[in-house]
């Protein structure tokens, strides 16, 4: 007869992506698991099959988790335009004021492992596909509602969106001006015409 788990395997998780947020991939050790998650070796082999599985594991739970927050964040306003300025200067004041600066973990792991590892290289693209989504139906509620023009391009501008996203939060990592990514947040918006 099997042992019973004594850990919340939710909560193991929660604890395993921190640190692999915090340190990426390469750079947690099953010691550093080990500790944060408070669990041993062999329960991580036999719960989650190992390291890599468990760094998939973490990932998608917080994708699913942050995609949800986006949309939560982008349906909470009436003006679709002011529901993605909060949302970018969101990001950014996060990013500001953390400390340390984790920035946002599937974008580290698309830095990180998408280049060599094609089942990360999947998961991240597909992330990005899913945040396009969301961007697209917000903008699409714009149109319907008159805020936004008739012809806009949801699915382009959406894209586009997503792309100036993923490039802000990797640029915040190196502590530019805040003015400069002021900046750029303004002249991004201006595709929401």
């Amino acid at each position: 007869m099997g042992r019973i788990r004594e850990f919340d395997e939710d909560k193991v998780l929660d604890a395993a992506m921190q640190i692999f947020w915090e340190k990426g991939y390469e750079a947690t050790s099953l010691s550093d698991l080990t500790s944060r998650m408070e669990i041993q070796r062999p329960s991580i082999y036999s719960t989650f099959g190992g390291k890599k599985e468990l760094f998939e594991a973490a990932l998608r739970k917080y994708m699913m988790s942050r995609a949800s927050l986006i949309r939560a964040k982008l349906q909470s306003k009436p003006s679709v335009k002011e529901a993605f300025r909060a949302f970018f200067e969101g990001v950014v004041d996060e990013e500001y004021t953390e400390n340390p600066r984790k920035g946002c973990f599937c974008i580290n792991t698309m830095v990180e492992l998408a280049p060599h590892d094609e089942k990360f290289e999947i998961l991240t693209r597909e992330h990005q596909m899913y945040l396009s989504v969301i961007f697209q139906e917000t903008i699409e509620r714009g149109v319907q509602s008159g805020e936004l023009e008739i012809g806009l391009n949801a699915k382009a501008v959406s894209q586009a969106l997503v792309v100036s996203l993923i490039g802000l939060t990797v640029m915040i990592k190196s502590r530019p001006e805040r003015s400069f990514i002021d900046n750029t947040i303004e002249v991004t918006l201006t595709l929401l015409k």
